[in-house]
């Protein structure tokens, strides 16, 4: 078997916001499909990530394409857009653009692109039609210009029903918990042919309270609309939480 390098590229979706460990570090679906692609393999693959929360889709492919790519990785995961469609005016031809550069580029290299759709956070938020309809279009204009493209690994959660569900959510209403993060995991999984835990799919709820929409509003709403109005992100001073490669090895079950 080829060995696997798996570089995962995008914004706090593939950072794994909303899946914290007890030290507080992002965990989230992309650390998870490495750990699961390892085990069903049954040998360790090296993984990077170099995603970073609160970035748009172009600068996601200005500032960590290349840099993934330079690593040589035999796959590379890119999503985005999730942050444009929340922002009056952003075209969603320009990012429909950015993924096509992403699959180009990674044909030119001999990588092999998984491209996702975030899950659809939509039912949670302000706007909720306004952030479907642009989710909805985005998705059908992203499949449409790359129908017919070979070499393409397709994983679209914005279409998975269950994970409309409040239960996969973070209080924040915009990121994942645990959950959702282990349920895109088991799809980008079986979107590359390997198993996943069936476990995965649907974890038991959490005890995590979602917050009542007065304390939504203070906690998480008021927050962004104070980023956007002094053009600062969730992301600035970060830094990409695994730059180089990591090695990792397939969870063994414990034996007596």
């Amino acid at each position: 078997m080829t060995s696997v390098r798996y570089v995962a590229i995008g914004d706090s979706f593939t950072e794994g916001v909303g899946d914290e460990r007890p030290d507080g570090t992002p965990r989230g679906w992309a650390d998870l499909a490495a750990e699961g692609w390892a085990t069903s393999r049954g040998e360790a693959i090296d993984y990077a990530n170099l995603a970073i929360r609160g970035k748009l889709a172009w600068p996601v492919v200005d500032e960590q394409l290349e840099p993934a790519l330079a690593l040589r990785p035999t796959h590379l995961s890119f999503n985005g857009g999730g942050n444009d469609m929340l922002r009056p005016g952003r075209s969603i031809d320009r990012v429909v653009d950015a993924f096509v550069h992403v699959a180009a580029r990674c044909a030119a290299e001999g990588v092999v692109p998984i491209l996702l759709a975030g899950a659809d956070p939509s039912g949670g938020l302000p706007l909720s039609r306004v952030i479907r309809r642009r989710g909805d279009e985005l998705t059908r204009a992203v499949t449409a210009r790359l129908r017919g493209r070979t070499g393409i690994v397709w994983a679209i959660n914005w279409t998975d029903a269950s994970l409309r569900e409040p239960a996969y959510w973070s209080p924040d209403r915009l990121h994942m918990n645990v959950r959702g993060h282990h349920r895109v995991a088991a799809r980008v999984l079986e979107a590359v042919g390997e198993q996943a835990p069936p476990a995965w799919w649907s974890l038991p709820e959490g005890a995590g309270a979602h917050l009542d929409n007065r304390d939504y509003y203070r906690a998480h709403v008021v927050p962004w609309i104070r980023r956007r109005l002094t053009g600062t992100s969730s992301g600035d001073g970060r830094s990409a939480k695994i730059p180089d490669w990591l090695r990792v090895p397939p969870h063994l079950p414990e034996t007596a």
